[in-house]
């Protein structure tokens, strides 16, 4: 039951998000991933990592994502309809 909930909370919430390097760009792997604290600037200058929204991860590189955090939400998640359409319980 924890799982369920926990699922048809992220409806609408916060994306899955991940630091990446944006100038690391691979066409079969993705970006690679970085520390969380890259993509945070205490020091003034400029951070070395970008957010990554939605994405697919897989071994240090996370792919099939998007740098605005806007569209990660609206494709919305387990349980989530993706289109005002669609209303009533889904099958799974």
């Amino acid at each position: 039951m924890g799982v369920l909930a926990a699922a048809l909370t992220s409806c609408g919430s916060e994306p899955d998000k991940r630091c990446v390097d944006g100038r690391s760009y691979d066409a079969t792997r993705g970006y690679k991933i970085l520390d969380s604290k890259s993509c945070s600037n205490k020091s003034g200058g400029v951070a070395p990592g970008t957010w990554y929204y939605g994405s697919d991860n897989g071994g240090g590189y996370a792919k099939s994502g998007t740098f605005e955090k806007n569209k990660a939400v609206s494709r919305g998640g387990f349980g989530c309809s993706s289109s005002s359409s669609h209303s009533g319980s889904s099958g799974g």
